[in-house]
C-alpha cells in the first residue's frame, strides 16, 4: 500500500507532532552553518574568501523553509515528488523571497525583482507545509499517472497561494508580540528586564524570530541586554538538561544556537518553561543592576556567536568589563540553570529531564 493512501489515518496529535519534528530538524540544518561558521570567520577579517563563504552561508540559511517543508513531508513518509512539492510550497509560504517592485532589475532594466532575506515567517512555513501535506494525503493516488504533472500544480501551487495570502495576517502575530514587549520598557528597570528576558527566553523555543522582533522594535540599552540575556538563559538551561539526556551532537547544536530544535518539547512538555523562566529571572536582575546593555542587532542572539556578550563590551559609556561580562553572561545563568534543575527535577520531581528534554526531532 502506498504511504500516502494510508497516511490520512494520522490523528491530529500525530500530525501535529510530525510537523513539529520536521520543523525542529529543518531549523538545525538551515541555521547551524551560518550561526557557527560565520562567528569563526570573524577571526579572519574581510578577505575575499571570507566574504564569499559568508554569502554562501547566508544563502544556505535562506533555504531553511525549504528544508523544513521537505523534512515535514519526510515525517509522513511521502513520495519524493510529494516531498519536493511540500518543500516548495513551504518555501513560498514562508515569505523568505518577496517581490519588490521598487527595485529595478539590472538584467533587463524592468522595475521589480525577487529578493530573499532571513528565514521567513516560520509559523507560516509550518502552516503552509502542513496544508500541503494534508492536501497530499487527501488526494492520495487519485491523480494516478498524471500526479507528477498535476501534483505540483494543484497541491504545490494551491498551498503556496494560500500560504502567500495568509502570510500578512500571520506576520501580525510577530508585530503584536513586538508591541507587547515594547510596552515592558515603561516599567521600572528590574521589572522591565525580568519581563523582557522571560519573553525572549520563551520566544527562542517557538517559531517566532527573536532577532526579527529585536530589530523591529529597535530594543536598545539595557532592554536589548535583557532580551539577549533571556535567549542566553534558555540556551544554558537546555544545555544543562540536555548533556546527560541527548547525544553530544544535539547538545552541541543547542549550545551553538539551535534552541528552536526544542520546539516539539515545549509543545509536548510545557513544564520545561519552569527552569527556563526561573533562570531568566535570576539572570535578568544583574542586567538591570549592572546596566548590561546591548543593541537592536544583538537583542535576539544571546550567546549565539557570543553576540550578546560582545555587544555588552562595546556599547560606549554603558560598556562593561570582561570580568563582569563573564560573571553576568555565564556564571550567573549557569548557576541558575543548575539550581533550577536540581530543585525542580531532583528534589520536587516535577519532570523527568530524560523525557522532557529528549530531542524529539529524530
Amino acid at each position: 500500500m502506498n504511504a500516502t493512501t494510508a497516511s490520512p489515518q494520522h490523528n491530529v496529535k500525530t500530525f501535529f507532532n510530525n510537523v513539529l519534528a520536521g520543523t525542529a530538524t529543518g531549523i538545525i540544518v538551515g541555521l547551524i552553518p551560518n550561526a557557527v561558521v560565520s562567528a569563526i570567520l570573524k577571526l579572519f577579517g574581510n578577505s575575499a574568501w571570507v566574504l564569499s563563504l559568508n554569502q554562501v552561508l547566508v544563502i544556505f540559511q535562506c533555504a531553511t523553509p525549504l528544508l523544513i517543508g521537505a523534512l515535514i513531508a519526510y515525517q509522513f513518509k511521502l513520495t519524493p515528488v510529494d516531498i519536493a512539492t511540500v518543500a516548495a510550497a513551504a518555501y513560498v509560504g514562508s515569505g523568505v523571497t518577496k517581490f519588490n517592485p521598487a527595485i529595478v532589475n539590472p538584467a533587463n532594466k524592468v522595475p521589480g525583482v525577487y529578493v530573499s532575506a532571513g528565514t521567513g515567517d516560520l509559523i507560516n512555513t509550518m502552516i503552509t507545509a502542513a496544508l500541503a501535506v494534508w492536501i497530499t494525503l487527501i488526494i492520495g493516488d487519485k491523480l494516478g499517472s498524471v500526479k507528477i504533472v498535476l501534483g505540483p500544480i494543484l497541491i504545490g501551487g494551491g498551498a503556496s497561494w494560500i500560504g502567500y495570502l495568509i502570510l500578512p495576517f500571520i506576520a501580525k502575530i510577530t508585530t503584536w508580540i513586538g508591541d507587547l514587549i515594547n510596552s515592558f520598557t515603561n516599567f521600572q528597570p528590574i521589572v522591565m528586564c525580568i519581563l523582557i528576558a522571560c519573553m525572549f527566553a520563551l520566544l527562542i523555543i517557538t517559531p517566532i524570530s527573536t532577532v526579527a522582533i529585536g530589530m523591529a522594535i529597535q530594543l536598545n540599552g539595557i532592554s536589548a541586554g535583557a532580551a539577549a540575556m533571556g535567549v542566553a538563559a534558555t540556551t544554558i538551561v537546555l544545555v544543562v538538561h540536555s548533556w546527560r539526556t541527548n547525544k553530544s551532537g544535539v547538545t552541541l547544536a543547542v549550545a551553538l544556537g539551535a534552541m528552536k530544535m526544542m520546539i516539539p518539547n515545549l509543545f509536548r512538555y510545557p513544564i520545561i518553561l519552569l527552569p527556563v523562566m526561573t533562570t531568566a529571572i535570576i539572570s535578568a536582575i544583574p542586567v538591570a543592576l549592572l546596566q548590561v546593555a546591548g543593541t537592536p542587532a544583538s537583542a535576539g542572539f544571546g550567546l549565539v556567536g557570543l553576540v550578546g556578550p560582545l555587544a555588552s563590551l562595546d556599547v560606549g559609556k554603558m560598556s562593561i568589563n570582561l570580568f563582569t561580562a563573564v560573571i553576568v553572561w555565564f556564571v550567573i545563568p549557569i548557576i541558575g540553570a543548575l539550581v533550577s534543575r536540581f530543585v525542580y527535577s531532583k528534589i520536587l520531581h516535577l519532570y523527568d529531564e530524560k523525557q522532557a528534554f529528549a530531542y524529539l526531532g529524530e
